[in-house]
């Protein structure tokens, strides 16, 4: 039974061998080819979104309406170098960092 079985697989692993010619550059191919997928995937969206919101917080001015990322909604009133004014209802602002601002909305959402 053992020398059935070590026929068969003497003869899988030299049919890999003879497939791949031993190693070399197809050995790593699968690797290259996972590593282009995840990056096409996963790494390029991510950095195009990560531009994007630079951007966005970058032109902020006053008088856009935002959304914070703890989910706050108001409308701009002062801009600093690091920080904003945000009015979130009449006579209530608070102090935001520029960062934290998660989208724009269009005008006339609040």
């Amino acid at each position: 039974m053992n020398d059935v079985l070590s026929f068969f697989i003497s003869d899988a692993a030299a049919q890999t061998e003879g497939l791949f010619g031993g190693g070399g550059i197809m050995s790593f191919l699968p690797m290259i080819a996972l590593f282009v997928i995840f990056y096409f995937l996963l790494i390029r969206p991510q950095q195009k979104r990560q531009k994007e919101h630079k951007n966005m917080v970058a032109d902020l001015a006053k008088g856009d309406e935002i959304v914070t990322m703890g989910g706050v909604l108001g409308k701009i009133i002062a801009v600093d170098d690091n920080f904003l004014t945000v009015e979130i209802a009449k006579g209530t602002e608070i102090k935001v960092q520029r960062m934290s601002v998660q989208a724009m909305m269009p005008k006339g959402t609040i």
